[in-house]
């Protein structure tokens, strides 16, 4: 490996150590500033979501977006899934890890870094510590004093804080799944469903611990989407990287300017390590415990600034500029890196699936019907010669309101047909059906033939009868007695 080659550190699977507090320091800075942006973001869709109402009509929820499990529907704003529709939710499911594959491939681990639950958690958990036991160095002075009054005060304040987040955290998750006011009422009543005091005692005790004490081991250890990165990332994806050839040999600024030329721009001043939500050390090169959220790149940049020197001794580079940086000294833009067929291709794919998905649900009809015949009997011979087929008919509605659908029978010559509503007598070869708004209606439909009708097939025409209303057939058999 050449001199100047990045040195990449990777942490053994198995090596596993105890966990030590980490106390980042406050900075502030672009990425820094992301970050606040994107928490704020991404906590607020998460909190306020279940409490945002979407008029559907009087038939159906208002709840914006509703997973409705006692009536195995999905509700997103103006869009409603079937349980027979699954495929839009596992058409986003692959898109979502289509997405990360993009991300990872363009920006390295820029989902962990910022987006990822568990760092956004961690990272308000950090905001708590700062805000109860002051920054870095009191942190550090606190743990290290012994437990005194004022020590267990502030300890009961802080976790206090912990367990209402972690609480409301629970709490919000279980309102995705019933209408949030009447869960809320229900719930602080006593007279919610076990299920829903549960969930909220486990996400409260996992987002507790996982985010007030575990954080950085979470991602190091039990993770796995870090181990996965790894294998997505090449040498063009962009990576928080030190760069060494730059940087060493490290010294402060007076063995600087005593020795001059023999020492470089980084002046050993630990405010990368110190900032770091992790602790990782990044100029011993890249790691699984780097989760790239630049907040290194912020007190860097801030401390070149101090001292005179150029910034972007710590930097989101890509191996492949890296190297050719530390060569030539040409920097290159980081954004060419995004147009690349890797990434492309990435896009391509994902772009491709939703607008698939799209098309499917702008052509999707809301009306659907379909047909059971009886296997035993096949048929039965009626005082007059006829025979008669029975069918259990499933008429589907998925509109927020009630609608009478017409049903014709197609084909099947001389046939006609009457349901239990009505009686025989009154058979024909058109039904007219109430069905109930946002709702599959179940009809017990008899058909029947002249004797010499052989079997054959046919069809079931239902009809929407407002104007410019959707059609839908399907195609079933009828037995005759006569054989085919």
């Amino acid at each position: 490996m050449a001199n100047n080659d990045p040195v990449i550190h990777h942490s053994p699977l198995g090596d596993y150590q105890a966990r030590r507090t980490v106390h980042p320091r406050r900075i502030d800075g672009p990425f820094r500033r992301l970050k606040w942006l994107i928490m704020g973001v991404t906590l607020a869709i998460y909190y306020l979501t279940p409490w945002i109402r979407w008029d559907r009509g009087p038939y159906a929820p208002d709840q914006a977006v509703l997973i409705d499990l006692a009536h195995r529907r999905f509700y997103m704003f103006d869009i409603e899934i079937w349980p027979h529709e699954f495929y839009f939710v596992a058409g986003l499911l692959i898109m979502a890890g289509i997405g990360l594959f993009l991300v990872t491939s363009a920006v390295g681990r820029a989902w962990c870094g910022y987006a990822c639950p568990q760092t956004v958690w961690t990272d308000l958990f950090q905001h708590v510590d700062r805000f109860v036991d002051g920054d870095r160095n009191a942190r550090m002075k606190l743990d290290a004093a012994p437990f005194t009054w004022g020590k267990v005060v502030r300890r009961a304040i802080k976790w206090t804080i912990y367990l209402a987040i972690a609480f409301w955290t629970g709490g919000a998750w279980i309102m995705y799944f019933a209408d949030a006011p009447t869960l809320t009422r229900d719930f602080w009543a006593g007279d919610a469903a076990p299920v829903a005091y549960i969930s909220v005692a486990v996400l409260t005790a996992t987002t507790f611990t996982l985010g007030g004490f575990m954080r950085e081991q979470v991602c190091i250890y039990m993770c796995p989407w870090p181990r996965i990165q790894s294998a997505l990332m090449d040498e063009h994806s962009l990576l928080v990287t030190y760069k060494d050839w730059r940087g060493e040999k490290r010294g402060s600024l007076k063995k600087a300017e005593k020795n001059p030329g023999e020492y470089g721009d980084c002046v050993d001043c630990g405010m990368c390590t110190a900032v770091c939500p992790t602790g990782w050390d990044i100029r011993k090169g890249p790691d699984i415990s780097c989760i790239t959220c630049g907040l290194c790149i912020d007190a860097c940049d801030r401390v070149m600034g101090e001292v005179g020197r150029p910034r972007g001794l710590i930097d989101y580079v890509t191996l492949d500029d890296a190297e050719v940086e530390a060569k030539t000294g040409v920097v290159r833009p980081a954004w060419r890196n995004l147009l690349r067929p890797r990434t492309i291709a990435y896009f391509l794919i994902w772009g491709s699936i939703g607008a698939g998905l799209l098309f499917l649900l702008g052509t999707r009809t809301h009306t659907q019907i379909t047909a059971a015949p009886d296997r035993n009997p096949a048929f039965t011979v009626m005082r007059d010669g006829s025979v008669r087929n029975n069918y259990t008919v499933k008429l589907r509605n998925m509109e927020s309101r009630p609608r009478d659908m017409l049903v014709k029978l197609e084909g099947l010559p001389g046939g006609r047909m009457w349901t239990d509503a009505m009686p025989a007598e009154a058979a024909a070869r058109e039904l007219l059906l109430r069905v109930p708004a946002d709702q599959t209606q179940t009809v017990r439909v008899y058909i029947v033939a002249p004797r010499a009708t052989a079997s054959q097939p046919f069809e079931l025409e239902a009809i929407a009868t407002e104007p410019g209303g959707e059609r839908a057939e399907v195609e079933t058999q009828f037995q005759g007695a006569g054989g085919s």
